[in-house]
């Protein structure tokens, strides 16, 4: 009796450290880092970091959704760029922020559902369609600013706008707080809801989870536009904190979206995989690149570490899952 109290308590032990590896890995690295370098647990540095690693954050938790579903979304930097775009066109015009940021908001979720709407009702492949999408809004983005920055003006009303990238409340940079919201949402989206439960379900066994009654193609379609809705959120932050918009934005970042996903734990197969997870990701990316530049590397080598860390990340959760 002792013995199996001894092994359950042993395997319990066991399952809870794998499910916080990827959050006890990035306390391992910022220690080492501070032992490198005392000014990285600095408290305005941290706020740096959080700062920082913010964009990247919004747009993987959209990226979540999709891949926790056995999806992909390789689109999301091109619309941000794009939603980012047209918030700075509509603030250079005259328009109201509040105006702004709603038709980029909805604008996102509109292009998001398009895709979706391929790959779940069209049976495209996620990859396809999404690079499709990628491809296309990148242009559209290039067109729509003629390759120049579009500045959302000055005054008050844009003011009230680059608060939402630039302000702060408390001390505590905004962007950090909207990173917190999407987060709080998702978590609760994600382990609260139907939806959420069917989320996991159309990734764990689509096939089972249309014969038990689900409709897999419109859960489908929600997670692309949710993706879609997120990324121009993203977009928006990026073009407050700027005062601009910038036509190459988001150029890079579906791939340190989706590495902030694998690295949090959740399975490229989809099925497998928890918010909180690529909320740690998205923070070991942040602080591998923060330490890189606190300890003068340089630019150079900065892609090539960061991804030998992802492949190295990958590996070990894949051998550990085998």
């Amino acid at each position: 009796m002792n013995n199996q109290t001894t092994l359950e308590s042993t395997q319990k032990k066991s399952s809870i450290l794998m499910r916080n590896k990827p959050f006890i890995g990035l306390l391992i690295f910022a220690v080492l880092v501070s032992f490198m370098n005392p000014r990285f647990l600095s408290a305005p540095n941290m706020l740096n970091v959080l700062r920082q690693t913010s964009i990247n954050a919004i747009i993987s938790a959209g990226m979540t959704f999709v891949i926790l579903t056995g999806g992909i979304d390789l689109s999301v930097g091109s619309i941000l760029a794009f939603c980012g775009a047209i918030s700075a066109s509509l603030l250079a015009s005259g328009q109201n922020a509040f105006v702004a940021v709603v038709v980029s908001l909805v604008v996102g979720g509109i292009l998001g559902m398009l895709s979706g709407m391929f790959i779940s009702y069209g049976k495209l492949q996620a990859f396809i369609t999404t690079l499709v999408t990628m491809t296309l809004m990148r242009g559209a983005t290039l067109v729509f600013t003629g390759g120049k920055p579009i500045s959302i003006g000055f005054g008050s009303n844009t003011s009230l706008f680059g608060s939402i990238g630039a302000g702060s409340i408390l001390g505590i940079p905004t962007p950090i707080y909207i990173m917190a919201v999407v987060y709080g949402v998702s978590y609760y989206v994600l382990n609260h809801t139907k939806f959420g439960r069917y989320v996991y379900a159309v990734g764990g066994n689509e096939e089972a989870t249309k014969l038990s009654g689900i409709n897999v193609d419109r859960v489908k379609t929600k997670v692309y536009a949710i993706s879609g809705v997120l990324s121009a959120l993203a977009g928006i932050v990026v073009t407050a904190r700027l005062f601009s918009a910038q036509p190459t934005a988001g150029s890079g970042y579906e791939l340190d979206a989706i590495a902030a996903v694998v690295l949090g734990g959740t399975s490229l197969a989809g099925g497998i995989g928890r918010i909180t997870g690529t909320i740690t990701g998205a923070l070991i990316i942040g602080v591998l690149g923060n330490a890189l530049n606190l300890l003068n590397v340089s630019s150079y080598y900065q892609l090539m570490i960061k991804a030998l860390v992802i492949l190295a990340a990958v590996l070990m959760d894949r051998k550990s899952k085998k």
